[in-house]
């Protein structure tokens, strides 16, 4: 089972470690991940694999929301299928 996580905010330092060690404590280990910045906005997609996740899907949204709040920027989480069918023509 796959999510997409997407981040978007102005730059600093700190995003992937903070990010990263959310998911790490929650056992979700990060497939592959793409990062741009723009001047100073950082926009960030990552596709996690959340089948060993050790809380529910709502938990690990909500922190990784909260670390999007201690950062200033807006993180997103959604099951990769939802991701698909928003994004089908």
């Amino acid at each position: 089972m796959r999510a997409v996580i997407t981040v978007v905010g102005k730059d600093r330092t700190g995003i992937i470690a903070k990010l990263s060690d959310t998911l790490y404590r929650n056992n979700v280990n990060i497939q592959d991940i793409s990062q741009n910045v723009m001047d100073d906005m950082f926009a960030m997609v990552m596709f996690v694999d959340i089948t060993n996740c050790v809380v529910d899907f709502s938990q690990l949204s909500s922190e990784l929301d909260k670390d999007g709040q201690s950062l200033g920027m807006k993180v997103h989480c959604m099951h990769e299928e939802i991701f698909d069918a928003m994004h089908r023509i």
